[in-house]
């Protein structure tokens, strides 16, 4: 079963498919839509490092071998970007700590991205490294560009050391993105990266994985063997999604 499978096994497969069958054009569109599986898109780009104040240059190059997560925002001087970038810098200390790269990137120029950072009082501290793509030449390879418009979407791509996108995440404009749900997401692709297990839904350290290199037989048909409804969503998170609920309608 394809779940079981590791990445590059998925990735040979689907490549073999695409080239050895004929396969209907309304599937090679959408799976042309996605990246997961596939390898980093190459780009480089001019970019503004707000550790060091000065400007610099990013290429695709400096995250081979790398686990790296690239995001992608609509705009500089706008409302919910600035929320996004300062929650991920935040994170960065947790990120760092698992080995992981992080590149923002919108289409606005070096200058912009250098004087948003100055004048935004969330981006105070501001860590991060912000390439440009004013001709939105990034952003389209990633499949990000909203086209007539010249921004990107909300876009956030993990990418393994393989140079493969194991996650992406595209969102419209108005919503910001969780960090740590995706920090998360990052611990469970380590996890199945370095082990061949497989983590079930919101797994997280400590929670049961699906050892299916070892056990796929016993295993098929019988997962409820190895996990309960209670590995998978525990008191607390029923608790919580509950105030969540209670929280918006009560609004």
């Amino acid at each position: 079963m394809a779940c079981e499978k590791d990445t590059k096994t998925l990735a040979s497969e689907a490549e073999n498919k695409t080239q050895n069958e004929e396969v209907n054009m309304e599937n090679v569109q959408t799976q042309n839509g996605v990246l997961v599986l596939k390898e980093m898109p190459e780009f480089k780009a001019e970019a503004y490092n707000a550790e060091t104040g000065h400007y610099t240059e990013v290429s695709s190059e400096d995250y081979k071998g790398k686990w790296t997560v690239i995001c992608f925002y609509p705009a500089d001087f706008t409302f919910v970007c600035p929320t996004e970038i300062a929650a991920v810098n935040a994170a960065l200390p947790f990120l760092k700590e698992l080995g992981v790269e992080v590149l923002a990137v919108s289409t606005d120029t070096k200058f912009s991205h250098k004087r948003f950072v100055e004048t935004e009082p969330l981006l105070k501290d501001l860590k991060l490294t912000i390439a440009q793509d004013p001709t939105g030449e990034i952003s389209r390879k990633f499949g990000v560009l909203i086209e007539g418009a010249g921004l990107a979407l909300r876009g956030r791509f993990l990418i393994n050391p393989d140079g493969q996108i194991v996650a992406e995440e595209v969102q419209a404009p108005p919503v910001g993105r969780s960090v740590k749900e995706f920090i998360r997401q990052i611990i469970a692709h380590q996890h199945a990266y370095k082990t061949g297990e497989v983590c079930p839904a919101n797994w997280k350290p400590g929670k049961k994985t699906l050892p299916v290199n070892t056990d796929v037989e016993p295993m098929t048909g019988n997962v409820g063997a190895y996990v309960t409804i209670e590995d998978l969503v525990d008191e607390n998170d029923m608790k919580e999604m509950e105030e969540m609920v209670k929280a918006f309608k009560n609004a």
